[in-house]
């Protein structure tokens, strides 16, 4: 989309790039009357360029991250260096997701690398859970915000299909939410995080686990007893669910 002067900025630097190539005098020209492009109405869904023609059942991992690379859907893509789109291991146990890129992530790629990123894989491992063996990370926002701060509604918006199409590809057992943020983006709720946590809810059929996020943790130790307890009560679903697959797979192959 171009306004009308800077249409008129270029038509007068083709005019005079013009007179200088044929003798190098200026001419006399009447004033141009150029008027703004109409910007097409809006559909109310956020941008989505590049997922047109690409049926979803066709999705992949690696196609998602590549449309992630190509997006300019929203600001954010003016100050990245590089999009984030998530890391780990197909058919997760348990799907992570956080707020948004930090500086460390924006510099690698990669999600949750930082101070609050190692804090969450000690919280993980802690009850069993690996980033390369069988959990994936993600975030809702794929390219960081300006100085850390949160993700506006229209970030979360423009990002909200590629965080939808990994979670209907991993198809995780469990998605543990990391802070505010996730979990109100998740469930589209104005709910506080402290009325969520400590108890599953759903995301399109997925038990859902709300906690705190790690960043949180560093700011305020006294969140870590809090989210040890929901850390065990993400082990007991696991446990619970294993049980329930265990069973149907003995129903199937008595």
């Amino acid at each position: 989309m171009m306004t009308a002067e800077e249409k008129k900025k270029l038509a007068l630097f083709l005019d005079i790039t013009g007179d200088s190539l044929r003798d190098g005098y200026k001419r006399l020209r009447e004033a141009y009357q150029f008027s703004d492009d109409e910007i097409p109405p809006s559909s109310g869904e956020p941008e989505d360029p590049y997922l047109n023609g690409f049926p979803e059942e066709a999705d992949t991992l690696e196609i998602v991250a590549g449309r992630i690379r190509l997006c300019t859907a929203c600001a954010l893509h003016r100050t990245r260096t590089q999009t984030v789109p998530g890391e780990g291991v197909n058919r997760p146990l348990v799907l992570v997701v956080g707020e948004g890129p930090g500086a460390d992530e924006d510099l690698t790629g990669r999600p949750f690398v930082g101070k609050a990123g190692q804090l969450l894989d000690r919280m993980l491992a802690s009850i069993g859970l690996f980033r390369n063996k069988n959990c994936f990370i993600a975030n809702v926002v794929k390219c960081r915000p300006p100085n850390n701060r949160e993700p506006l509604p229209e970030e979360a918006a423009a990002c909200a299909l590629f965080l939808t199409r990994q979670i209907s590809i991993l198809k995780p057992r469990v998605i543990l939410s990391a802070g505010r943020t996730a979990v109100q983006t998740l469930l589209e709720t104005a709910a506080s995080l402290g009325s969520l946590r400590g108890h599953f809810t759903e995301y399109k059929g997925i038990p859902l686990l709300p906690t705190y996020h790690p960043s949180a943790l560093l700011r305020d130790e006294s969140k870590k007893r809090p989210a040890w307890e929901d850390l065990k009560v993400l082990r007991v679903k696991l446990s619970e669910l294993d049980q329930a697959y265990a069973r149907e797979a003995a129903e199937r192959n008595p």
